[in-house]
């Protein structure tokens, strides 16, 4: 019985807060988890940039509802669901990732909520759990499933070193260089090939 977990973004959309700093001009909005470690530090800078240039949830939400998957992502992850159970763990929040998840043809998603004052400004936001993607792969593991994961960012190292396999897709080379002993996939052709090669192994050991 094997799982495949995925990271949502720079795997199979792009970076929400990328597009918004794109959108907004506001470059500082730019920072993510391939630049910030610590998740909550990029949080709450995040919100205190947001509350001082006057954004709330909706602007965040319209640039997200022109927002399309990478491109290839839909086959590829379609071609997995095919063929494994796959759940997409991310640190986004589910007031985010729907327009995006309904185009993917809405595959599990495990992720976070956000807080959202009278005003619609975003005053807060609750994690589902604290490292909550490892947590999801040690779960999975504890009902006896055999886990292959991939993401591309500080995140999702916790995540890849719980799964029997890990890899990384499209991640940055100050990452790649930190944490070699995940194998790189530059494209979805090799990851799906990495994927497959690791499930057959788990297979037949």
């Amino acid at each position: 019985m094997q799982v495949v977990c995925l990271d949502l973004e720079g795997v199979l959309v792009p970076e929400i807060w990328i597009e918004f700093s794109n959108r907004t001009g506001i470059p500082e909005f730019r920072r993510t988890t391939r630049d910030e470690p610590d998740y909550d530090k990029l949080m709450r800078f995040r919100l205190a940039l947001l509350r001082e240039r006057g954004l709330k949830l909706a602007d965040i939400q319209d640039v997200i509802a022109g927002m399309a998957p990478l491109e290839g992502a839909k086959d590829f992850l379609d071609d997995l669901r095919g063929r494994y159970q796959v759940i997409i763990l991310s640190d986004t929040f589910y007031e985010f990732a729907d327009p995006l998840m309904r185009q993917l043809g809405r595959p599990t998603l495990f992720c976070h909520k956000l807080e959202i004052d009278g005003e619609g400004f975003v005053a807060d936001y609750k994690l589902r759990q604290p490292d909550q993607k490892r947590q999801a792969v040690n779960a999975l593991r504890l009902l006896n499933f055999q886990v292959i994961a991939a993401g591309d960012s500080y995140n999702d190292t916790g995540m890849l070193s719980a799964a029997h396999a890990g890899f990384f897709i499209h991640p940055p080379e100050s990452i790649v260089a930190q944490f070699p002993q995940f194998p790189v996939n530059r494209n979805y052709a090799e990851l799906k090939a990495n994927i497959d090669g690791a499930a057959a192994r788990l297979r037949n050991p």
